[in-house]
C-alpha cells in the first residue's frame, strides 16, 4: 500500500518568492498533506510520483518501465508513455525531465542510478526491485532491495537533488545516457572535474513526428570525489573482446580516457571503494534546453549552498503556496485528497522553459531567445484549451499571462500559434486550432497585457491560409468552400480519416475568433467566421441521430455505425472516439444543435441516453463537457448535478487508478477541480461558467479581484441538487454566469436539497 509522507518542518530557504498580490497567511497550512502523487499512476492515467515544483522544468521520476531482457515491463515490449507505473517494481534509475498524463512516450531520460559491489554498467543487470516507496509534493523515496540503498530525490524548478544512503563497502553512481522514454538516441558527455560532468542528449519524435527533435543539456555533480571514475559505452558483439580494458556484458569501461565521449549507448560512473555504513552520496543535476553553460548557471543559482533538506522544504512550501490559493472546507477526507491531488496535477504542465538568465530555444529555430518574464512549454492544447487554461486564468492569472505571451511569442518566431508544442518544436499532435480559444478566453476575462495584434495576425493567418501552406489547418480548403471536410480529403482514404473531428475543432476556434474579429473592426471576416462555425449542421444525420461523416460527393457515409470507435478502434471521420463522443461537441451553439435534433426534449433525451448507456467517455476530451449541457435548458439542470456527482464518485478516487484515463497534462484533473467547486467553463473562448452543486461546504479561491467564496448549505450528504442560489447576496436564476459577474459578486451561495 502506498502512503504519503507526514508534515515536514518548513525551512527558511525559498527558491521562488511568493507571487505579488496573493496572500501568504496560509503558509502554515499543510495543503500538501492532501496530495497523493500515486493517483493516476496506472489505468493509463500516466501520471507519476516524481519530485517537482509547480510548473517546474525539472521532474525527477523513478523509472520502472525498463527491466531485464526477460522482464515483461521492458519498455519496448508494449506502449509505455510514462516512465512509471505503480504496478511495476523494477527500478533502473531516476529520469530527469518527464511528461505527465500524456499518451505518447517522450523525454524521461538522463537516468541516474546507485548500486553497490562491483561496478555493473548494464541496466539489464543493475536494475533492482524496491520497497518503502514514499511520495509527496516535491519528494520521492524508495529503498533498493538488491543493494539496501535508500534513495531520495527532490527538485528546484530547473534542477534536482538526490541523496543515496549506502549500507557500506563499495558503492557506485551511474548516469545512463542511452536509455529512456524518448524515441531518439545519441548523447555526448564530458568530464569537467573529479566531481562534475556535462553533456547533452537528443530527444524528440513525439507521437510519430520525426522532425520534432531537440537536445537537452545537463551538468551533474557528485558530493564526494570517487576512487575511480570514467565513461562506459555499449560495443558491438563481434570483435570487441580484445579492445576492452575491463568488461561487463557488452559494455566497455573507459578508465583512462578523459575527453568527451559520444554515442547511442553511453554513460558515466563514479565508484567508491570503502563507504562507511550509512554514508550518503548526493547528486545534483541541472538542465537547460539552451546550453551546458545555462544548465550550470541554473544549478548554481537555484541550489546555492542549500542542503538536500533545504531544497525539499522549499519545494514543499512552493506547493503549499500554490495549493493554498484554493481552500476547501467540508467534504470527506477522500474528496479533499481527490481535489488537492487534481490541483497538484493541474500545476505540472505547461512548465517553464526559460533558464534563470531568461534564455530559451526559439520556436522551430536553431537560435535562442530571451525573455524578461517566463517562457513556457508543453502546450498540449487540444486537451488543455477546454478547461486547464481557464483554471489558470481564474486562480493563477500571472502564470496564464506568461503562457499566452509564450504562445504569441512562438507565432512571432515561426508564424504559427502552437497546437501541441514540445520544447520549441511543434508536434502537430491531434487536431484543431486550439490556441485561438485559449487566447480569446484569456482576453475576455480581463488578462490583456499581451500583444493582441500579433496574436490576431497569427489567428487570422491560420483561419485563411490555403491548406497546402497551412500546417495548422491542412484541410481548410473544403472547410471554407463547403462548410465541412469530406472523407479522404486529407488522409487519402476513409479508414484513417478524422475529417469530422477536424471540422468540429475548427468550428469552435472560428466561433471564438469571430468575437475577436468584431472587436478588431474586421466585421466582414467576423460574419464569415460565424457562418463557418455553424457548418456542423452539414454533418447531422436524422437517420442516425448523430453527426456523420460525408463522402467526397456530399453523401452520408454508408453503412454507418455511430457506436464504432469505442475503445479507440479506428473509425472513419472520428479521432479516438465514436460519433456519440462527438455529436454534442458544439459548445458555441448548443441551442442550435438542439433545434437541429428536434428541440429541447429530443436533445435532452438523447443526451441522457448517451450518459445512461455508457456512450459517454469521461476520459475523452470532445465529450468532457456533456454533463453540463443539460443546464442549458430550464428545468433540466438537475441532470447536470446528478451526472457530475456520479462521475466524480465513479471515476475520481484516491486509488492509483483514480483518474479515468490519460490525465492529458492536467485536463482530466481540471475537470474534477471545477466540478468539485461547483462551476465549469463549458465553452472555450466564452467567459462563462455553468453552475452545479459543489462537493464542499465552503471553497475560497484567490483571484485577481480578491477572494471568491463558494458556499453550500447541505442538510444531508444526499442533498446534491440545487434548491436556490445567490450571487453577491442577490437571488440567482441563471445556471450560466459570466466570469466578471462571478468575480464581482464575490460570494456564490447554494442551498442544496435531496431530489
Amino acid at each position: 500500500m502506498k502512503h504519503l509522507l507526514g508534515s515536514l518542518a518548513l525551512a527558511s530557504a525559498c527558491l521562488l518568492a511568493p507571487l505579488a498580490g496573493y496572500a501568504t497567511d496560509n503558509a502554515d497550512v499543510d495543503y500538501a498533506q492532501w496530495v497523493n502523487p500515486f493517483i493516476g499512476t496506472t489505468n493509463y492515467g500516466t501520471t507519476n510520483p516524481g519530485a517537482l515544483t509547480p510548473n517546474g522544468l525539472m521532474q525527477v521520476v523513478p523509472f520502472n518501465v525498463m527491466g531485464s531482457k526477460d522482464n515483461r515491463y521492458d519498455k519496448d515490449s508494449r506502449w509505455w508513455s510514462t516512465p512509471y507505473d505503480v504496478t511495476n517494481s523494477y527500478f533502473t534509475g531516476y529520469a530527469h525531465v518527464a511528461l505527465s498524463g500524456v499518451g505518447c512516450p517522450e523525454l524521461g531520460s538522463l537516468l541516474t542510478m546507485a548500486t553497490t559491489g562491483a561496478l555493473e554498467p548494464d541496466y539489464h543487470k543493475y536494475g533492482s526491485h524496491y520497497t518503502e516507496e514514499q511520495a509527496s509534493p516535491g519528494y520521492y523515496s524508495n529503498r533498493l532491495s538488491k543493494y539496501d540503498i535508500l534513495t531520495e530525490v527532490t527538485a528546484t524548478p530547473r534542477t534536482s537533488a538526490e541523496r543515496y544512503t549506502f549500507p557500506g563497502g563499495q558503492g557506485n553512481i551511474l548516469i545512463n545516457l542511452g536509455e529512456g522514454l524518448t524515441n531518439e538516441s545519441g548523447a555526448t558527455v564530458r568530464r569537467v572535474s573529479d566531481t562534475e560532468i556535462e553533456g547533452s542528449k537528443l530527444m524528440g519524435t513525439f507521437c510519430y513526428n520525426p522532425q520534432a527533435v531537440f537536445p537537452i543539456y545537463f551538468v551533474m555533480r557528485v558530493s564526494k570525489p570517487a576512487d575511480s571514475y570514467g565513461y562506459y559505452k555499449m560495443q558491438p558483439e563481434m570483435g570487441v573482446e580484445a579492445m576492452w580494458d575491463s568488461t561487463s556484458g557488452q559494455y566497455k569501461l573507459y578508465t583512462k580516457y578523459g575527453r568527451e565521449l559520444s554515442g547511442n549507448d553511453i554513460g558515466y560512473w563514479w565508484s567508491y571503494d570503502s563507504l562507511a555504513p550509512g554514508e550518503q552520496i548526493e547528486v545534483r543535476l541541472g538542465v537547460s534546453f539552451v546550453s551546458t553553460e545555462n544548465a550550470r548557471e541554473n544549478l548554481d543559482k537555484e541550489q546555492l549552498s542549500l542542503t538536500f533538506d533545504d531544497i525539499h522544504a522549499a519545494a514543499r512550501r512552493q506547493w503549499n503556496d500554490d495549493l493554498g490559493r484554493i481552500r476547501v472546507s467540508g467534504g470527506t477526507d477522500e474528496q479533499r485528497t481527490v481535489f488537492y491531488t487534481a490541483l497538484y496535477h493541474a500545476l505540472i504542465h505547461p512548465n517553464i522553459l526559460s533558464d534563470v538568465n531568461g534564455e530559451y530555444p526559439l520556436m522551430e529555430s536553431f537560435g535562442d531567445g530571451h525573455t524578461e518574464s517566463t517562457r513556457y512549454t508543453v502546450f498540449s492544447l487540444w486537451d488543455t484549451y477546454r478547461n486547464l487554461h481557464q483554471l489558470m486564468t481564474l486562480v493563477y492569472p500571472e502564470r496564464q499571462l506568461d503562457m499566452v505571451r509564450s504562445m504569441v511569442g512562438m507565432a512571432e518566431e515561426w508564424g504559427w500559434l502552437p497546437k501541441w508544442e514540445l520544447y520549441g518544436r511543434e508536434t502537430f499532435t491531434m487536431e484543431g486550432d486550439p490556441a485561438i480559444p485559449v487566447i480569446v478566453d484569456t482576453w475576455r476575462k480581463g488578462l490583456t497585457d499581451f500583444d493582441l495584434d500579433a496574436a490576431y495576425k497569427a489567428m487570422k493567418r491560420s483561419a485563411t491560409m490555403p491548406g497546402e501552406l497551412n500546417p495548422m489547418r491542412p484541410d481548410i480548403d473544403p472547410y471554407i468552400e463547403k462548410g465541412y471536410i469530406p472523407l479522404g480529403f486529407f488522409a487519402g482514404d476513409f479508414s484513417g480519416d478524422n475529417s469530422v473531428s477536424h471540422a468540429l475543432e475548427y468550428y469552435v476556434a472560428d466561433a471564438a475568433l469571430a468575437w475577436l474579429a468584431e472587436q478588431q473592426g474586421d466585421l466582414d471576416f467576423a460574419r464569415e467566421l460565424r457562418q463557418r462555425s455553424l457548418g456542423y449542421k452539414n454533418y447531422y444525420s436524422k437517420e442516425s441521430g448523430t453527426l456523420r461523416p460525408l463522402t467526397p460527393d456530399g453523401e452520408f457515409l454508408s453503412p454507418f455505425n455511430p457506436r464504432q470507435g469505442e475503445n479507440f478502434e479506428e473509425v472513419p471521420g472520428f479521432h479516438e472516439g465514436s460519433a456519440w463522443n462527438y455529436t454534442f461537441f458544439v459548445p458555441h451553439d448548443v441551442e442550435g444543435l438542439a433545434k437541429l435534433m428536434g428541440g429541447k426534449r429530443a436533445f435532452v433525451d438523447k443526451l441522457q441516453m448517451v450518459m445512461d448507456e455508457g456512450l459517454y467517455d469521461p476520459a475523452n476530451e470532445p465529450d468532457i463537457a456533456y454533463p453540463y449541457l443539460f443546464s442549458r435548458f430550464k428545468g433540466e439542470e438537475w441532470r447536470t448535478q446528478r451526472e457530475v456527482n456520479r462521475l466524480l464518485a465513479e471515476h475520481f478516487t484516491t486509488e492509483p487508478k483514480g483518474i479515468p484515463g490519460n490525465d492529458d497534462t492536467g485536463t482530466m484533473s481540471a475537470w474534477a477541480i471545477f466540478s468539485m467547486m461547483g462551476l465549469y467553463p463549458d465553452c472555450p473562448g466564452e467567459p462563462y461558467y455553468t453552475l452545479t452543486s459543489p462537493a464542499f461546504d465552503r471553497v475560497e479561491v484567490d483571484t485577481k479581484e480578491g477572494t471568491l467564496v463558494i458556499e453550500a448549505e447541505r442538510p444531508t450528504p444526499e442533498a446534491i441538487y440545487i434548491d436556490t442560489m445567490e450571487l453577491g447576496g442577490r437571488p440567482l436564476k441563471s445556471y450560466r454566469i459570466s466570469h466578471d459577474d462571478l468575480l464581482q459578486g464575490k460570494t456564490l451561495r447554494y442551498r442544496l436539497k435531496e431530489r
